[in-house]
């Protein structure tokens, strides 16, 4: 019998993810992560920060005349695109899935009652993200993100994303809330407590939501974080992927089984799973 011919590799789709940030009981901060539905195509199960692919609506001239602080051209160069109406549409998507998925909306213009009324039409699909941010004359404010990283799915995946993680402060007067649609629990976490929940085998962490969590364990307080972040170019991170004893590795740049030789970051270059939990070397 011949070879199964190998499945052709998938195209990665754009995608944004935020990492909502607030001010902690003490000197620290809290990130707002959701549990992805158990029944999910894609990391089932999981904890991770709201986010989602890229829509054509997000590239709309609508939306994109009504960011605020970042033209198309600075949005190129934060994320190192060349082109600067989709680098400034992956900002808005970063906006629009944050409202979707967690409720908060980063934008001037809005109140609770709106937000509320306005996230049960956009999952009721009565009408779009561009219709209430046109009607409600809002503006968004993608000058309040600041890009982290960019994680590219490993080619071994059947469904590959190329998502940008940015930061952004939870605006004030909004309570964040998962969606029980795609999400099914919401919480507010600080990354040593969410890493300790996952030691515990409390929740579940794919691969780049902790090795996200470690840096930002790193950082004394959100300004801390937000410094760190703004100071460099976001990485770009694929992991590569191979088997040792019949464990699953995942590598980073800079790890010696990795392409790449440059670290992306200082630390652990490779994910190990064991036990049915990511760990990092």
């Amino acid at each position: 019998m011949g070879e199964k011919p190998q499945r052709p590799v998938a195209a990665p789709r754009d995608a944004a993810t935020v990492l909502v940030l607030r001010p902690g009981s003490d000197a620290g901060f809290e990130i707002f992560m959701v549990r992805r539905h158990g029944k999910s195509g894609f990391m089932a199960g999981a904890h991770v920060f709201p986010g989602g692919k890229l829509d054509d609506e997000d590239a709309s001239a609508a939306l994109l005349d009504r960011c605020a602080g970042v033209s198309a051209s600075e949005a190129a160069e934060r994320l190192d695109e060349a082109d600067g109406r989709r680098a400034l549409a992956l900002h808005v998507a970063a906006i629009r899935e944050t409202f979707e998925e967690a409720g908060v909306l980063v934008a001037d213009g809005c109140d609770a009652v709106e937000l509320a009324e306005a996230r049960a039409a956009l999952h009721a699909g009565t009408f779009s993200f561009e219709q209430f941010v046109v009607d409600a004359d809002l503006t968004l404010r993608v000058d309040r993100l600041v890009p982290q990283a960019r994680w590219i799915t490993p080619e071994i995946e059947p469904r590959r994303y190329d998502t940008r993680f940015f930061l952004a402060p939870a605006p004030r007067a909004q309570e964040a809330s998962h969606d029980q649609i795609e999400t099914t629990a919401g919480e507010w976490l600080t990354p040593a407590g969410a890493l300790a929940r996952m030691d515990a085998r409390e929740i579940q962490l794919p691969p780049p939501t902790l090795r996200t969590l470690q840096l930002l364990a790193e950082a004394s307080d959100m300004d801390d974080a937000f410094a760190t972040a703004a100071a460099r170019k976001p990485p770009v991170v694929q992991p590569g992927f191979f088997q040792d004893e019949g464990k699953m590795v995942l590598t980073m740049p800079g790890d010696p089984r990795h392409p790449v030789p440059e670290r992306a970051w200082e630390g652990p270059t490779r994910f190990v799973l064991e036990d049915g939990v990511w760990r990092t070397y």
